[in-house]
């Protein structure tokens, strides 16, 4: 009996991979029908002028559109798609059923109220931000965003159950909502008077209406919700794990993490030591260290180091100033040590919207992948004015010269802007929207350590001691992020692991605590993408021999988009495909 064996024509694998490109591809045309907001972000600037909708209905319609996808998606034989293919179809499934998972699962949309102010500002930020067209154009979908602003909050108030909304969730809305008025006095009003008589009154009959809107819902997030505030801030271990899972796309789960986590701490402080000990003896050069050094010991001799970099402080008013010199210097080495092609896209180093303010301390805003040529942002917050000078000291410690010049690197070159940029050349508009976060911090925080290993501002210890701090942070995120939302970790626990354990100053663990109220699985994504990207870096060095150069392995790392680091180790290294 003969045995028959069945395979795959190229004329079914074409036809397997068309309609994979056309499910794909409508799903891209109707993003601005899931959020106008967001499809103004990407590039797509077909609804400029609406503005989501976030009623029960529009949940609903949603909820069944992700639901038909994921069907369609399942209707095709991913064994016949080619191996790019098959990664937009593992990132097409993850973010269907991410998206299903929030809205049955998660809910916040009934207890956030940071997402309907996310969207309201961004509504508008994104389209004056940047110069995608024509001044009179843009301004005039801002004045049909602004009059459906009524609508919105109206639609938000009604979803939000104030006894599921966390009493910090409530106090940063009540932060962050006037943003979108500050959005509309410093972004639109300079340039009112260059507009046509027909879009200058709309637009400010539009900025009142939206005005009077944003008072009305500061007055109910005071007033209303914030007395009835009593929703739980952790989110537990079942949540937490499935966010997580869709957050990561990794083969790492929780308790993988915080294992790794936990060993990374250990070793991290060790590295300070031994820098810290090359530090300490420029000042007190006939230092005898002791063999077996306690941790008590070990403490002193770090912190004593680390008060050297602390005297080199920008200006409280300076710190955009700073991170421009840092910039150009990061850039100019870089291209020097032939590190990774430098890309040319514009980058803009700029104060941090008021609405965005209160979660981080900076962030790359990238253009969307369909605006092409436009700047990517590097946003900086300024000093609250109420602060005290005792924490502006504090942060300004936190935030000194090799801190700066450390954050510049994540955010700008080589890490953001410059992977961003990259990676945004890859022909696949669909990987380029569902981008990976651990792929993105990861390499952020890779970069800071390829500049390190190169030889960044002369080998100066001081430097590498910061960036070792800064390393730390990372895994102390990981190790909080878990511990707060899963373990219960109470505030003083947190911030006693980030101060005395990671050496970080009171601001920056405070504002960190708060983050990790604001946020769950986020934080972990910058220490998980590290370990993947170090670890495919391995990898990659020892099959590639001595043909192994930096500038040929970065290039190639980020000529796959940014996808999860699983599918570009398997891509570089001509591996299956993981599912």
């Amino acid at each position: 009996m003969l045995a028959v064996i069945l395979t795959s024509s190229p004329l079914q694998a074409q036809s397997e991979n068309a309609a994979f490109e056309k499910l794909a591809q409508r799903y891209l045309d109707e993003l601005p029908m899931f959020s106008p907001v967001n499809a103004t972000q990407v590039g797509d600037h077909s609804a400029d002028d609406k503005l989501d909708e976030v009623d029960a209905a529009a949940r609903e319609r949603n909820l069944a559109s992700y639901e038909k996808y994921r069907i369609a998606l399942g209707a095709i034989d991913r064994e016949q798609l080619s191996r790019a293919n098959q990664v937009d179809a593992e990132l097409l499934e993850n973010d269907l059923d991410a998206n299903i998972w929030s809205i049955q699962t998660l809910q916040e949309w009934a207890w956030n109220p940071l997402v309907y102010i996310n969207v309201a500002g961004s509504s508008v930020y994104s389209l004056v931000a940047r110069d995608f067209a024509p001044l009179e154009d843009r301004l005039g979908n801002a004045a049909a965003r602004l009059e459906q602003i009524p609508r919105f909050l109206q639609q938000a108030r009604k979803a939000l159950q104030p006894e599921r909304v966390p009493k910090i969730h409530a106090e940063t809305a009540i932060q962050q909502n006037p943003g979108l008025v500050s959005i509309i006095e410093n972004m639109i009003m300079p340039d009112i008077d260059s507009l046509t008589p027909q879009t200058r009154r709309r637009l400010l009959a539009a900025i009142e209406t939206a005005k009077d809107a944003i008072g009305e819902h500061q007055t109910w997030l005071e007033e209303e919700l914030l007395p009835k505030a009593a929703g739980e801030f952790r989110i537990g271990a079942e949540l937490y794990d499935q966010k997580l899972a869709f957050a990561l796309d990794s083969p790492l789960g929780r308790r993988e993490i915080k294992a790794r986590a936990e060993r990374e701490y250990e070793t991290v402080r060790n590295q300070m030591y031994e820098v810290a000990k090359e530090v300490y003896l420029r000042t007190h050069p006939y230092t005898a260290f002791p063999d077996s050094p306690d941790e008590a010991y070990k403490q002193v001799i770090i912190r004593a180091a680390l008060e050297q970099a602390y005297r080199e402080l920008p200006p409280r008013d300076g710190i955009v100033e700073v991170a421009k010199q840092q910039l150009q210097q990061a850039t100019d080495f870089v291209v020097e040590n032939n590190i990774v092609t430098m890309p040319e896209d514009p980058l803009e180093i700029i104060i941090m919207p008021e609405f965005q303010r209160g979660v981080a301390v900076a962030y790359l805003d990238p253009p969307g992948p369909l605006d092409q040529g436009q700047p990517a942002f590097y946003a900086v917050a300024p000093l609250p004015e109420n602060w005290t000078d005792e924490q502006v000291e504090s942060f300004l410690r936190e935030y000194n010269i090799y801190s700066i010049q450390d954050l510049t690197i994540h955010e700008g070159v080589p890490g953001h802007y410059l992977q961003l940029a990259l990676s945004n050349r890859y022909p696949s508009t669909l990987r380029a929207v569902l981008w990976s976060g651990p792929f993105v911090e990861g390499w952020a925080v890779y970069a800071e350590r390829v500049m390190i290993d190169a030889g960044y501002l002369d080998n100066d210890p001081l430097m590498r001691l910061i960036n070792l701090k800064w390393y730390l942070r990372a895994v102390t995120n990981a190790i909080i992020d878990s511990a707060i939302h899963v373990d219960g970790m109470t505030r003083d626990e947190a911030m006693r692991l980030m101060v005395e354990g990671g050496f970080q100053e009171e601001r920056e663990a405070a504002g960190k605590w708060t983050r990790a109220q604001l946020t769950s699985a986020q934080l972990s994504t910058y220490f998980v993408g590290y370990q993947e990207h170090a670890e495919m870096r391995q990898a990659v060095e020892a099959a590639w021999e001595g043909e192994f150069t930096l500038r040929r392995y970065h290039d190639q790392a980020l000529s796959y988009g940014s996808p999860p680091v699983k599918y570009v180790r398997a891509l570089i290294l001509d591996q299956p495909i993981p599912d």
